[in-house]
């Protein structure tokens, strides 16, 4: 299966969403907002992000909550996913890119080719990396190594 190559129009609508989804963050404790744009292979896009919970160890990233609704919708195939994250109040394009973290990095590894699966980091619309999940995640362990 070969990458696909996105159009900088999509690519920019994914980190559009993002930061929309970035918007609905509940984050009173850390004030860290993360926002996700997952699109599936189908082409439809779900939105996460990250829910904060008094107790932390409840607390769910953006990622995970994006992978979580298309799965619970009967979606398991995906092509990418745009990642944005800063502290609640830094301006579009201030803060840092976002990546994302070691747990949400093994969901991905569960539903998406790590040769194929693209992860855009992105400080603005049109600033960007794209990353496989490969680079991100080295000798992943997936459903394969189960069998």
């Amino acid at each position: 299966m070969e990458t696909k190559v996105f159009k900088k129009e999509m690519i920019e609508d994914l980190i559009h969403q993002a930061f929309e989804a970035q918007t609905r963050a509940y984050v009173p404790y850390s004030q860290f907002a993360v926002g996700a744009a997952l699109l599936s292979r189908g082409g439809r896009i779900y939105q996460g992000c990250n829910i904060e919970n008094a107790s932390y160890t409840p607390t769910n990233c953006a990622e995970r909550t994006a992978f979580f609704k298309a799965v619970s919708e009967g979606i398991t195939e995906f092509d990418a996913i745009a990642i944005v994250g800063n502290k609640k109040f830094v301006p579009k394009g201030e803060g840092d890119y976002c990546p994302p973290c070691g747990v949400c990095r093994q969901v991905m590894r569960e539903f998406c080719n790590p040769e194929t699966f693209q992860i855009i980091l992105a400080k603005s619309e049109t600033e960007y990396h794209i990353y496989k999940l490969k680079e991100l995640l080295p000798l992943g362990f997936g459903p394969e190594d189960l069998i």
